[in-house]
């Protein structure tokens, strides 16, 4: 299993950042994919989750409203878009599928 997310980086409280992960080594349109993210000193939270044929969702309240996940089973990519952005929502963000976590990608939201 690879998971490699990308798109982060530093942006104003108030922005938008998209997120994608590409994934490989699995049967992607059957894996139920989550968006996880780690703040500093904190332990991992669940962002959000994406059922495999991706007609189902699921978000954290802390989130909820601003971020959106999608994904393409055709091309094996996930995203999540995150709008609103506010400075609790700075941590390193990470694809994961089932136990599988690949490497994060860090969000900063500083003004």
């Amino acid at each position: 299993v690879q998971l490699q997310a990308s798109g982060g980086g530093l942006v104003q409280p108030g922005g938008s950042l998209m997120l994608s992960c590409a994934a490989s080594g699995f049967v992607f349109s059957t894996q139920y994919m989550e968006w996880v993210r780690q703040a500093p000193g904190k332990g991992t939270e669940l962002v959000a989750r994406i059922s495999g044929g991706g007609y189902s969702t699921f978000y954290a309240d802390s989130v909820k409203g601003r971020f959106t996940i999608s994904r393409d089973n055709g091309k094996n990519l996930l995203w999540l878009r995150m709008t609103s952005l506010k400075s609790e929502d700075t941590a390193v963000y990470y694809c994961a599928a089932g136990q599988q976590k690949g490497r994060g990608t860090l969000v900063t939201v500083s003004s």
